[in-house]
């Protein structure tokens, strides 16, 4: 009698759980390893030895940079969690929807700001353009 139910809900239950820590696990590497790979594409720009949050910091507020680029060290920001973020993100907020052609990416700063601890006034939601309907 207990058969069935290890086969049927026990073991389904153990490979569901272990595959998706698996696949949590991965994703959260991942995500560890790009925020590396722009720090250390920061550092070569603006060299801050040992203090990568720095250098992000310095390369995200340089307009020379590629916009695109400049939003990748924002999102690291927010990544790396560090609270010296918060006054540079938090200059760069407008609050404004996003214009990813032209500005930082809203969202990104927004998410970043409360990843690093700092307060940001305005819902996700409001950033992104409004479509042409």
């Amino acid at each position: 009698k207990q058969k069935p139910l290890v086969k049927f809900v026990l073991l389904p239950l153990v490979i569901g759980l272990f595959l998706g820590g698996s696949v949590l696990g991965t994703i959260a590497w991942n995500s560890h390893q790009a925020a590396l790979e722009y720090a250390a594409e920061a550092q070569k720009h603006h060299p801050h030895p040992g203090d990568d949050v720095a250098a992000l910091i310095d390369f995200f507020q340089t307009d020379s940079h590629p916009l695109k680029d400049r939003n990748r060290a924002v999102w690291a920001l927010g990544r790396w969690s560090d609270p010296r973020a918060i006054q540079p993100l938090q200059a760069a907020y407008t609050g404004l929807p996003c214009d990813h052609d032209t500005q930082l990416c809203q969202y990104e700063i927004h998410k970043a700001i409360l990843r690093c601890g700092g307060n940001a006034e305005r819902p996700p939601e409001s950033f992104h353009r409004a479509s042409a309907r």
